[in-house]
């Protein structure tokens, strides 16, 4: 189904830095209201600077807590007088080998990647019912199909988020509303600033990375075309075709790094 982006209603989380700021400002670009959600204040404020007047309503929030969402909901559709999308693209994570990690590392990633899209999939159901060309857009990523060392916590949300948003896909179609799963790759978003934990032994080029402008560019196209999922980036498509035809070969491959990283402690 093709989707005329003007004039729609999105709630977009994480949307003050990486590809949530990129793809708010496209979106705005596009002819859309948004509601911009956040819990940097500062950030917010700056991205308030940069903004039109009148396109967007800035929220802060913390999605991983219940009266916060509550709170984003209220201020979403007073702001909006309703919603025709919601895009769940805020993220944590933790760069460092499971054995090295705690328990308090997996809660907090899977309550901000995991729990807090889910409930707020649970909150927006009813309104956008009520929506025109109502969509749910899942940011995951490339680790959400294929699971990496010094990512382990990450990758296991990432997975949950696939899951459900696979299994909504179906559930969703009796209200008409549609879904999309974003898988993109490296990307430079600045993640690797806020890690919960940043110890992998590995080095990974960040700035090598895809232009968050460039994935924006991407999902809107998705938006458009309504396409049900999307990979984006070389290196995970790479990733996921060889782990698709040589799944064996890749674990071993991946498994000999670990080793060789480790082979000096």
């Amino acid at each position: 189904m093709h989707r005329n982006l003007s004039g729609k209603r999105f709630l977009i989380t994480g949307a003050t830095s990486g590809i949530g700021k990129a793809l708010s400002q496209q979106l705005l670009n596009s002819g859309c209201s948004l509601a911009l959600v956040g819990r940097n204040f500062a950030k917010l404020e700056a991205l308030k600077a940069e903004l039109p007047d009148g396109k967007a309503i800035l929220v802060y929030g913390d999605v991983s807590q219940e009266r916060d969402r509550l709170k984003i909901f209220e201020a979403t559709l007073a702001g909006l007088g309703g919603l025709d999308g919601l895009i769940n693209n805020a993220g944590i994570a933790s760069w460092c080998h499971f054995q090295n990690s705690d328990e308090s590392v997996l809660r907090q990633i899977m309550e901000v990647n995991f729990f807090a899209p889910v409930e707020l999939i649970r909150l927006a159901i009813p309104h956008l019912t009520h929506g025109n060309q109502p969509i749910i857009v899942n940011v995951s990523s490339m680790t959400g199909r294929k699971a990496m060392p010094a990512w382990p916590e990450y990758s296991a949300s990432k997975h949950a988020l696939c899951g459900i948003t696979e299994a909504l896909r179906g559930e969703m179609a009796r209200f008409d509303i549609e879904t999309l799963l974003v898988i993109p790759g490296l990307t430079k978003t600045g993640l690797q600033k806020d890690m919960l934990r940043n110890e992998g032994k590995a080095k990974i080029d960040y700035s090598a990375g895809m232009e968050p402008a460039g994935v924006a560019k991407k999902i809107l196209g998705a938006l458009q075309s309504g396409n049900e999922e999307i990979v984006i980036g070389s290196d995970a498509k790479n990733m996921l075709r060889m782990n698709r035809f040589f799944p064996r070969l890749l674990d071993k491959l991946i498994a000999r790094k670990v080793a060789k990283l480790y082979q000096n402690n």
